[in-house]
């Protein structure tokens, strides 16, 4: 039995264009800058630089009517095309629109990479210092490998003998790689090969000059190492039988150990992606001045060459059905240069404004730096603001960066949630644990305040919280517990 129904609904579509736009929008500057690259090796219609003539970005229709295409083997092709839309009358010259002036306020278009030896390599040229035979060297360059960033071998030793059994063809025993691990902990830096921190501290301890300090501490780190690094002074006194003061020299001598020796060489060399802020703020005279940064407002314009193209297709009396397939080709390029250029000038205004809502929410904090100043917003209060979706302003806030006069920030750091305060205001949540922080600071480390005692603290500042939200908010800024903290 057949039936008829009617449905009514609505749907909501993306053009290619928007779907484009929102993709730039996310782009940070680097990838930004890497998108822009692609697109001209891609699309030879289009040209970045100084704009040629003064009509390039006029929008042009498609003034050309699509005729029935005739079955190949013919010569006539029915579609006319006019391009006098595409062509611009001004003929400026080239040099005319050039700019050979600079100024110190240019953005600089290079960004320097570090460069070097990875610090695999810089244990491995260490190696030849030390004296193996050959199957211990074959072991030692093995361990060396096996090292990770920071400097420690995370793996047990029988599973070395066995990668070696099955990867190096070198048959041996704990023992023997043992032997040569002693020999790999003797590279710089001091504390390199350890297996656990216990031992990359010692390590370090008894390369040092012995004194009295040392002495106590790699006494201390060797038979207390748990009560120690748990700071249960009182079971270390009694079991050393020492003073306070010894063991506060013993604890300074520990601390300017370094517990990643591997850290302080990797962290220098390796290739690390540089921040470049996409907005700049500046406070001139008492106001505030928002700027984009140059690299996200480049120039581009179609190719000349492709212009002239098309004048010597509009100028050519007989025109072949290869001559109109070649129009119809740069038409397409040229489109498609017209889109992007007109999706990059979007993208700036969506940053702007995206931007300057943001900068004027928060204009108390841009004008003091004082994270107490941070008024509680979310996303949808910009987006209401500004008229546009959430997700948009999500895109600019999770991806873009802004120089102020207090240090580059990550946009969506002035974002955070409402709290009531004792007054019944609403205030921000950074707010409070900037208060926490100060708090923490300010405590006495010989008696540290605990969790309850830091809401008690908070609620006397008129910020009423739980102990519970206490302890979250001291995860979330990376502060150890009240028993962590404690100090002789």
């Amino acid at each position: 039995m057949l039936k008829q129904q009617l449905n009514l609904k609505l749907s909501q579509k993306l053009s290619p264009q928007q779907i484009q736009l929102m993709k730039l929008i996310q782009l940070p500057t680097q990838a930004f800058e890497q998108r822009i690259k692609q697109e001209l090796e891609e699309n030879p219609a289009l040209e970045d630089g100084k704009v040629e003539t003064k009509d390039e970005y006029e929008e042009y229709e498609d003034d050309y009517s699509d005729g029935e295409r005739e079955d190949e083997g013919t010569e006539s092709i029915e579609a006319e095309i006019d391009v006098d839309e595409y062509l611009s009358d001004d003929e400026v010259p080239n040099y005319r629109l050039q700019a050979n002036n600079y100024s110190a306020d240019d953005d600089e278009k290079s960004v320097p990479y570090a460069s070097g030896t990875s610090f695999t390599q810089y244990l491995t040229t260490q190696l030849s210092t030390l004296r193996f035979d050959e199957t211990e060297e074959q072991i030692a360059a093995f361990l060396v490998g096996s090292v990770d960033e920071s400097g420690y071998l995370r793996r047990e030793l029988q599973d070395v003998v066995d990668d070696l059994a099955f990867t190096q063809n070198i048959y041996t025993d704990e023992a023997a790689v043992e032997k040569v691990l002693k020999k790999v902990q003797e590279l710089d830096p001091a504390g390199v090969g350890a297996r656990s921190l216990q031992e990359c501290l010692l390590i370090q301890l008894r390369r040092k000059e012995p004194t009295k300090g040392v002495e106590l501490a790699e006494d201390i780190l060797d038979r207390s190492f748990d009560q120690f690094s748990k700071k249960h002074y009182t079971k270390i006194l009694s079991r050393h039988d020492i003073s306070e003061d010894e063991l506060r020299e013993a604890i300074d001598v520990i601390e300017h150990l370094n517990p990643k020796p591997g850290g302080s060489y990797s962290g220098n060399t390796r290739m690390v992606e540089h921040v470049i802020p996409d907005f700049t703020i500046k406070i001139v005279d008492g106001d505030l001045e928002l700027s984009l940064n140059g690299r996200n407002a480049p120039q581009m314009h179609v190719s000349r060459d492709y212009s002239d193209m098309l004048k010597g297709y509009k100028e050519s009396k007989e025109k072949t059905k290869a001559q109109k397939d070649a129009v119809m080709f740069i038409k397409q390029k040229l489109d498609a240069a017209k889109w992007f250029i007109e999706a990059i000038q979007q993208r700036q205004q969506t940053l702007m404004v995206t931007m300057s809502s943001i900068m004027n929410y928060q204009k108390e904090f841009f004008l003091t730096g004082d994270e107490r100043n941070l008024r509680p917003m979310i996303l949808k209060d910009i987006a209401d603001e500004i008229e546009m979706d959430v997700s948009t302003v999500s895109r600019v806030a999770n991806s873009k960066y802004v120089d102020t006069p207090y240090g580059t920030k990550l946009i969506k750091e002035f974002f955070s949630e409402s709290m009531k305060n004792d007054q019944g205001e609403d205030v921000s949540t950074r707010e409070i644990k900037k208060i926490l922080e100060m708090s923490i600071e300010e405590e006495d480390k010989r008696k540290p305040l605990t969790d309850e005692k830091l809401a008690k603290v908070l609620k006397d500042k008129g910020y009423p919280i739980a102990r519970r939200t206490v302890a979250k908010y001291r995860e979330q800024l990376d502060i150890s517990v009240a028993r962590l903290r404690k100090e002789i």
